[in-house]
């Protein structure tokens, strides 16, 4: 097995091709398939579907070369995060050379199509159905807390392909055209003023069943690697590379990359979504800079939010050692992610007082931390609640005893159904 460089061997390395192969004149499209055929777009992969094979520390280095040389990062988003490695794993390789390529390249943005009105902590138990005809799957049922559901291409869909099995088995993995008239999308507007999250409703949708992802009736295996990408990825410290949105609805491919650069680079973010050193150091500056300082309070609940970033960098550390992995880090990490929002927007508050009231350019934080404020509980309910997470420790890793219920060979629709 070839041994992976050193991060400091990737940083050299990425350095000197991006010094031989950016050009700010080249549209976003031509950059990001250069990116792809370097194996830069997602160096996380595996060769067979357009990465390198590195680990985390790996793709870290990666990202810090492209960040230190002001280039345009690779598309970011849900098909990049969840889509591309699913696939990378359970695809064939057919299905790997045409759709990983186009989300690694930009062409295709994607949604996750898993959580229902009535299937969210409970995923399994969802309603949506798929029923096979000839060579072809109709899928009717309704999604909800679809991320970035407007500006897809493609969907990353489980539904129910057989009633008659348990309802871990009965599912099916497919990846599905959101343009067409059976599907219809429905922004879902959040307190924040964005609406990162909609509804979907699939009406006589159809997907081919050579775009069934991994085994029929074997999807919830599938989603299982989606979920634990999902985790892992939420709950990492990534390296935050310029970049913008990908796919044909977004409209950026056909603009000049450096332009992209350029305003990510000039724009400070306001989302309220970014957490990490540098917001700290920010709110250790703003405290300095006002009274908040003089209070050991203030000091006390800094130091304790410090703390609790330490932790999370160096439980990764840990993570990466083969021996130490309890199988629970997506989890905990997932876990460590929404209690730092929650602690971003209390000590993030209380530092900056009566202007955490004012938004935007109104605030002289430029609305930063109540951002963060209005953002923060959203973290503990998506990508599987604070609750889910902790059962998933308890029983998968601790062996603690399940919830009563039905025996787990109980076929799908002789199960209770929520009223």
């Amino acid at each position: 097995m070839m041994v992976e460089p050193s991060p400091e061997k990737i940083e050299a390395d990425v350095s000197e091709w991006v010094s031989a192969n950016w050009d700010p004149d080249l549209t976003v499209a031509q950059w990001w398939s250069m990116l792809t055929d370097a194996g830069l777009s997602h160096p996380m992969l595996g060769e067979h579907a357009f990465g390198r094979g590195y680990s985390r520390p790996g793709a870290q280095a990666v990202s810090r070369a492209l960040k230190s040389s002001g280039v345009l990062g690779p598309p970011t988003g849900i098909g990049t995060m969840l889509a591309a490695p699913t696939l990378a794993e359970h695809g064939t390789q057919e299905q790997i050379e045409h759709y990983v390529r186009r989300v690694l390249d930009g062409t295709d943005s994607w949604c996750q199509l898993f959580s229902e009105p009535g299937a969210g902590s409970d995923l399994a138990g969802l309603n949506t159905r798929a029923e096979l005809d000839g060579e072809e799957w109709t899928v009717n049922g309704q999604k909800v807390w679809t991320s970035g559901g407007q500006y897809a291409d493609v969907g990353m869909l489980i539904a129910r392909t057989d009633a008659d099995a348990p309802k871990h088995r009965g599912i099916t993995y497919f990846a599905i055209s959101m343009h067409q008239p059976g599907v219809e999308v429905r922004p879902l507007r959040e307190m924040t003023g964005r609406a990162m999250f909609n509804e979907v409703f699939l009406n006589e949708a159809t997907t081919n069943d050579s775009d069934a992802i991994g085994d029929r009736n074997d999807g919830w295996r599938v989603a299982n690697t989606t979920l634990m990408w999902e985790r892992a990825s939420l709950g990492a410290s990534n390296v935050a590379v310029p970049s913008c949105m990908p796919g044909s609805i977004a409209g950026n491919l056909d603009k000049r990359a450096g332009d992209i650069v350029g305003r990510a680079v000039g724009q400070r973010g306001t989302s309220g979504t970014g957490i990490g050193k540098g917001l700290f150091d920010f709110l250790v500056a703003k405290a300095k800079s006002n009274s908040a300082w003089e209070k050991g309070s203030t000091r006390q609940e800094l130091m304790k939010l410090y703390s609790l970033l330490e932790v999370n960098r160096l439980s990764g550390q840990r993570a990466r050692v083969p021996n130490q992995r309890s199988g629970a880090e997506g989890n905990i990490s997932k876990l460590m992610m929404s209690e730092q929002f929650r602690r971003f927007r209390d000590v993030g508050s209380s530092v900056i007082g009566s202007d955490a009231m004012l938004m935007g350019s109104s605030s002289s934080t430029g609305g930063v931390v109540q951002g963060i404020a209005l953002f923060s509980p959203a973290p503990a309910i998506y990508g599987g609640t604070d609750q889910v997470q902790r059962n998933i420790i308890g029983e998968r890793v601790l062996g603690l005893p399940k919830e009563p219920g039905p025996p787990s060979t109980t076929a799908f629709k002789e199960l209770p159904k929520n009223g």
